[in-house]
């Protein structure tokens, strides 16, 4: 039987890291090849590194290139993601097998990237959102698979919160279900991504990296098999006007609805629609939430750590 080592690569700083106990953040593909342009995607995935470099921690980027879970991915590989784009396959936990056996690019999904930090030994991830029940999902069944991953898949994801795109009512009422905490950084509303409240009162709120760190590692303790959300609001400078939103989203959603869009292709359709609907507004919103996130996810891992991670330190 192959071993798991046939199907993943660490690169030499996310090795050494590991060894030395050091705090590291794992990022995703799938906002590189599918949540915006070339070259602008490029661009953002250095400028989150830069980020996580930042708030202490080693940025550790995830996708599948050439039959490898490739763990901490060069500058060069990050940009073929960029250029590559939306040929890139979309990867969660049903696509893992048949896209290494392929030889595919796999751009990990926040499922995707969860498993792959899983495996590697990494318990913390930064995202600009996460997915969740659709709107209309009640009769749809569109479910995102990110919130079956995190039921089963001791990973923290530090987010904005839902997608704004989705039911984010549903979407917690499934979490709850699945017995995952959803925990406001300095908030007691769950944010939802392009703005900071969504009208939804979450149960628990930390204000601190050390609190968020503390919850973790007695989860594991525990040994509860699941994984977190930590919901990090859009800075305040940067959110955006509420109705002003919520109108672009009700636009493109009605033009999925009439275009017939369904399925992985409707998250990339409305993201794109709402991006013209704002003029672009939409989209240095989302560039600036997750560069809060990769920060906010740097100092809790860290303070779980308790040490901080110097670039170039270990070169």
């Amino acid at each position: 039987m192959e071993s798991l080592n046939e199907y993943i690569h660490l690169s030499r700083e996310v090795s050494e890291a590991l060894c030395k106990g050091m705090p590291i953040v794992s990022l995703e593909t799938t906002i590189i090849s599918h949540g915006m342009p070339f070259p602008k995607n490029v661009e953002t995935a250095f400028a989150v590194e830069q980020e996580v470099y930042r708030g202490g921690a080693l940025p550790a980027t995830i996708g599948i290139l050439d039959g490898k879970i490739r763990v901490g991915l060069t500058p060069a590989e990050i940009e073929r993601f960029g250029m590559e784009g939306l040929s890139a396959t979309k990867t969660s936990r049903r696509d893992f097998a048949y896209v290494l056996s392929k030889g595919l690019t796999g751009s990990l999904t926040v499922s995707g990237t969860m498993i792959a930090s899983h495996l590697a030994g990494i318990p913390f991830f930064a995202t600009g959102g996460i997915g969740g029940v659709h709107r209309h999902g009640e009769d749809t069944m569109d479910i995102s698979a990110d919130l079956e991953e995190l039921s089963n898949t001791p990973v923290v994801v530090i987010c904005a919160g839902a997608k704004s795109i989705l039911d984010i009512g549903r979407t917690l009422e499934y979490l709850e279900t699945g017995g995952v905490p959803v925990i406001g950084y300095g908030t007691d509303e769950m944010p939802a991504f392009y703005t900071r409240e969504s009208g939804y009162k979450l149960p628990m709120r930390v204000d601190t990296p050390e609190e968020a760190a503390a919850i973790y590692r007695i989860s594991r303790s525990l040994g509860f098999p699941g994984g977190m959300v930590i919901a990090n609001p859009i800075p305040e400078k940067d959110a955006m006007e509420k109705e002003k939103i919520d109108r672009a989203i009700a636009d493109a959603v009605s033009k999925a609805d009439e275009q017939g869009i369904t399925g992985k292709d409707v998250s990339p359709f409305l993201l794109e629609n709402i991006v013209a609907e704002t003029g672009g507004e939409s989209l240095a919103a989302n560039i600036a939430l997750v560069l809060n996130n990769a920060y906010v996810a740097a100092k809790i891992a860290a303070a779980y750590c308790g040490r901080t991670y110097v670039k170039d330190a270990f070169a």
